[in-house]
């Protein structure tokens, strides 16, 4: 088990949120009496990074919107993420603003005709930069967790793409798979 005892799991982010519930992680970490927070940190177009256009089949250097927020269990880092949109879905929307989405930016898409329906997680670990590992708050030397989801629609496009960098000592990733 992780240092902190935290188990994460993919599911409750990748569905649109019901009318008048709230964050998935705050939701989830309230459920085991912990407080699960973000703070988006930018938001806004930007130049496609390589690997980000390859996922998204754009151009690299395409404009892309990006959300990055930094996730907080119990106030202490636990998270960064940036998740990425193809322009032609997300520019001009909520998802370029630095705002809290109600409902969620997956909910939000779903509004706006895209809906998820096929999920591909790759996770890989390694060193963290050295931003990634002030924002964290890793000891030198400490390891990470990055996982990369693309999120695709009904056509096989790809609407979102997220990378996750999280401190390896502090998380344990369940993936369950019911088959049949």
């Amino acid at each position: 088990m992780a240092a902190s005892g935290w188990v994460s799991t993919s599911l409750p982010y990748l569905m649109p949120r019901g009318a008048g519930q709230g964050d998935p992680w705050a939701a989830e970490a309230a459920a085991l009496g912990r407080r699960g927070t973000q703070r988006i940190v930018h938001a806004g177009e930007v130049p496609a990074p390589a690997d980000v256009a390859a996922l998204l089949g754009v151009a690299e250097d395409d404009p892309v919107v990006v959300r990055r927020r930094l996730i907080l269990l119990d106030e202490e880092p636990s998270e960064l993420t940036d998740t990425y949109y193809p322009a032609a879905i997300a520019g001009g929307t909520r998802l370029a603003a630095t705002a809290k989405i109600p409902g969620g930016a997956v909910g939000l898409l779903a509004e706006l005709g895209h809906v998820g329906v096929l999920v591909r997680e790759d996770v890989t670990a390694g060193m963290p930069d050295e931003e990634e590992r002030l924002a964290l708050r890793t000891a030198p030397g400490e390891p990470v967790l990055r996982l990369v989801r693309v999120t695709l629609d009904h056509e096989d496009r790809p609407i979102q793409v997220d990378r996750m960098v999280m401190p390896a000592l502090r998380q344990r990733l369940r993936y369950q798979i019911r088959i049949g």
